[in-house]
């Protein structure tokens, strides 16, 4: 019954084992028929928010699925609700070791980022997984010290916090449009190592990701949001204005990919596809001493 194979993988969130052992039927391990009769249906619910999220990524008329098609919508669900049962088995560890974990986001417009934290977030508990994504600075944060409006987001022992775009946009937007002098360019540059170290040294766990994209499927991405009503509020001037500047952004990419934020290169890259169809491209590095122990997360 696949349900019952759903329902024992996820059996590890009742961390009291008396009321566990109340719960459950010990002589065959599952909760009375009617119980699980309900368990079911709750289940089946929650893959139909799944498909309500997949209709808010779809663009334009319906087009006729291909038994390709379904095999790989199949395959994409099943392999996506075995990594977020992973990411609820990361959660637990984070809460019973009080872990500080920050995931920062960055990457082209469009790429995918966001979609790729609804998915990370989509079934953590919010106290403890929350998202940190910082509209344009005051004119009093930007007379601060360039990293403080960002270190008032970061984790507590317990928490994990996503970044959707981080104290990087100097590296890229800031330059690229002009909001930021050469000198501050050159300053943040001088500073990010050592900000990050300290972070490190603190007990932070720190995880960065750069999500690409082709400039023809960004092209194309821009213009679904533009004919999409349900999309057009992705779409600012910002985003319009970078299409012009694809080159620009190219060039600002380069002194983070080379090394220039760190002396020591960090351990590990990735190059997973960040929607079901592979588009669009994630690398990944880990800064030291960042990695989860693999003997802490449970099987």
């Amino acid at each position: 019954m696949p349900f019952r194979r759903g329902f024992d993988k996820f059996s590890f969130v009742a961390q009291d084992p008396v009321a566990r052992e109340d719960f459950m039927n010990p002589s065959v391990g599952m909760p009375d028929p009617e119980l699980a009769e309900r368990l079911q249906r709750e289940f089946l619910d929650g893959l139909d928010e799944e498909l309500e999220l997949e209709l808010e990524d779809r663009t334009g008329p319906e087009a006729a699925e291909t038994d390709a098609d379904k095999a790989a919508r199949k395959t994409y669900f099943k392999e996506l609700l075995r990594l977020q049962a992973e990411l609820i088995k990361l959660q637990d560890w984070v809460m019973a070791t009080k872990s500080k974990v920050v995931v920062v986001f960055e990457g082209r417009d469009a790429a995918g980022k966001g979609g790729a934290i609804k998915r990370v977030a989509q079934r953590l508990n919010p106290r403890v997984c929350r998202i940190a994504a910082l509209p344009a600075p005051t004119e009093r944060e930007r007379s601060q010290w360039y990293f403080q409006r960002y270190v008032s987001h970061l984790p507590a022992g317990g928490e994990i916090v996503l970044f959707d775009r981080s104290w990087y946009n100097r590296a890229g937007v800031e330059r690229v449009m002009g909001f930021c002098t050469d000198a501050e360019y050159d300053e943040f540059f001088r500073a990010v190592p050592e900000f990050e170290r300290m972070l490190v040294r603190s007990g932070l766990r720190l995880i960065k990701y750069w999500f690409s994209i082709t400039d023809e499927e960004q092209e194309f991405r821009f213009r679904s949001r533009v004919n999409d009503p349900l999309k057009q509020w992705k779409l600012s001037p910002m985003d319009v204005e970078s299409r012009r500047r694809w080159e620009d952004y190219t060039k600002a990419r380069k002194p983070c990919s080379s090394g220039r934020t760190s002396r020591r290169r960090p351990g590990g890259s990735s190059r997973p596809s960040t929607r079901r169809r592979p588009a669009s491209t994630a690398s990944g590095t880990c800064s030291p001493r960042s990695r989860m122990p693999r003997s802490s997360t449970r099987r």
